[in-house]
């Protein structure tokens, strides 16, 4: 039994019958708390109180809670600076200001967990993860010997956080210098572009968000800085924080190598280049955007070799594969792959073009943009500003002779009217839809304005698909699910002493997420002569879902537990992404 837990039943706040009907049931000593507050025999809110009081008594130190996931050391410590009269600070509502710390020793503040935060006339307000830890407070004060320390509270992620960013530019401070020394030398713009160090900047950029595997990198203007941030499996974390003055030469190289107009700055922009990064080539489509500071700059990185993954190495299971594979083989019908916005439908479509592309068939794509440039396919991009959207791309590329088309996605009525008119008469059409699982894809195209025995005629298949956190091998350990979560999922899951779940405890290799990677969960619904029927006579989503299930459909959520109980992802990572 865990030692809160214990304090709890010593001073009567939970009853000892409580504990024993949850550890007969199987659940594990060290969850029975969790269940416990779950479940309302106890608010996490009398919980917190609780702890609060025993840290402020010293009976429990700060790090107690490090041991309990499920209790948040944000609702810890807001409560423990109301209790002491403190400010609780959120360092990323703030815009830091990096001078500040620039003036002390970085290993001191990392003894110390320690943040510098602002200095005003009076004061200088130092963000501790421990406001009882004197020691460190009196250390900190030594690093200001003029100028008295205000304590705050924040947490200890946000202060590591935040420190690691400073040594990150600690590291290319010399590049910077040499960035400014440059600037300060030119007088013209031009030259300022051509300026060697800020393109030694940019290529310094890409090499880490790739290294670190990112989808995309976003370069945001403060008032202050110039943030750097990239998508790393579906999350953005900071990568670099640089002097609000390093942004316009770095915004403006960025742009010169998109072709884009250095001089427009009211309005968005989309551009893209290749560059060299390591051995490898990349493409980068760049957008713009004004916002208060300057321009939002966005970098898709498009890498070919990560794209074109055959769909089976994308993360389908077996079954899935077979019956998405059945529908790309059939000569001619319409399959939808739905799904968010980042849920790895555009993957999806490239790797069944991978499949589909051959000397004996014409294969024409419409999109918007064109990601990834293909041989054996003709791709046609859209362009609203001379009049070629969707529909009107389709209608030319169905007098060219196609035997297979690519919808980037169907986004109209009259796109989709077309769609399924090639798809009735003799066309292969692979699409997509922005709906959260397979069957819903079919009211969506009826509320686009589709009949509904058109639809049943041309449909194929249905794919939904979410990409869910894989988790890192390096770190893995055993995790304990608490039984009310289990018993939630008792439909899914057939519970035995086999099962196990496990999740990524945080390491270097993985950035301390547990996570490290992305694959797809997926749901294909195959439409059948029974399901055409139905769908033909307007039926409601439970009776397709019915229809679905005798077919042997395997639905998406379902599809990710089999993948946590394999040991691809957690348990919780499923929930997350698939549940919501």
């Amino acid at each position: 039994m865990d030692r809160i837990t214990q304090d709890l039943l010593a001073n009567g706040s939970i009853m000892q019958a409580q504990v024993d009907r949850l550890l007969a049931k199987g659940q594990h000593p060290h969850l029975v708390l969790k269940d416990i507050t779950t479940s309302g025999f106890m608010t996490m809110d009398r919980l917190v109180r609780f702890i609060v009081e025993q840290i402020r008594n010293g009976v429990y130190q700060l790090s107690i809670i490090d041991n309990y996931e499920y209790i948040e050391e944000k609702d810890i410590l807001e409560k423990l600076a109301f209790e002491l009269d403190l400010v609780y600070i959120d360092l990323d509502s703030i815009d830091m200001d990096y001078q500040l710390l620039s003036k002390v020793s970085l290993t001191q503040l990392q003894k110390h967990n320690a943040l510098p935060v602002y200095v005003d006339e009076m004061n200088v307000t130092i963000a501790f993860n421990d406001p009882l830890n004197i020691e460190a407070q009196e250390s900190i004060q030594r690093l200001f010997p003029k100028t008295p320390i205000k304590i705050a509270i924040s947490t200890k992620k946000q202060i590591h956080s935040y420190l690691f960013k400073v040594e990150i530019k600690d590291s290319i401070k010399g590049l910077i210098k040499n960035i400014r020394e440059e600037l300060n030398s030119i007088s013209s713009l031009e030259e300022q572009q051509e300026a060697s160090s800020i393109l030694l900047l940019i290529d310094v950029v890409l090499k880490a968000c790739i290294k670190n595997r990112a989808s995309d990198i976003h370069i945001e203007p403060t008032e202050k800085n110039c943030v750097v941030r990239a998508r790393v499996d579906g999350k953005l974390t900071e990568m670099f924080i640089f002097e609000k003055d390093i942004y316009p030469p770095l915004a403006s190289r960025l742009k010169l190598l998109a072709n884009l107009d250095i001089a427009e700055r009211r309005k968005p922009q989309d551009g893209r280049f290749s560059a060299s990064v390591g051995f490898k080539e990349y493409d980068f489509r760049i957008s713009t955007l004004p916002i208060l500071y300057g321009e939002s700059i966005v970098m898709r990185i498009l890498d070919k070799q990560r794209v074109l993954v055959k769909l089976e190495d994308a993360g389908m299971d077996s079954l899935s594969y077979q019956k998405f594979l059945k529908g790309l083989k059939t000569p001619y019908g319409l399959i939808l792959v739905t799904g968010p916005t980042g849920s790895g439908k555009t993957t999806t479509l490239y790797g069944a073009l991978n499949d589909l592309r051959n000397t004996a068939d014409k294969v024409i794509t419409v999109e918007d943009p064109v990601e990834y440039r293909m041989n054996l396919i003709q791709q046609v991009q859209v362009n609203p500003k001379i009049g070629l959207n969707f529909a009107d791309a389709l209608r030319s590329i169905l007098r060219q002779d196609p035997d297979k088309i690519m919808i980037g996605e169907i986004r109209d009525h009259e796109t989709l009217e077309i769609a399924i008119k090639a798809a009735l008469t003799g066309h292969l059409v692979i699409s997509t839809l922005h709906t959260n699982d397979s069957i819903s894809a079919i009211a969506r195209m009826v509320d686009m304005g589709a009949e509904h025995y058109l639809i049943s005629g041309a449909l194929i298949a249905i794919q939904a698909q979410r990409l869910v956190r894989k988790i890192c091998p390096h770190c893995k350990v055993q995790d304990t699910i608490a039984s009310s979560v289990l018993e939630d999922l008792k439909e899914y899951i057939t519970l035995n002493s086999d099962i196990v779940f496990h999740i990524g405890h945080g390491c270097k290799e993985c950035n301390d997420t547990g996570y490290l990677g992305r694959e797809m969960i997926c749901e294909v619904l195959t439409i059948t002569e029974d399901m055409s029927s139905l769908i033909a006579k307007g039926s409601s989503y439970d009776t397709l879902l019915s229809q679905a299930i005798k077919d042997g459909f395997i639905g998406l959520l379902q599809n990710g537990i089999d993948k946590a109980i394999s040991g691809v992802t957690s348990l919780k990572e499923v929930l997350r992404v698939a549940k919501g």
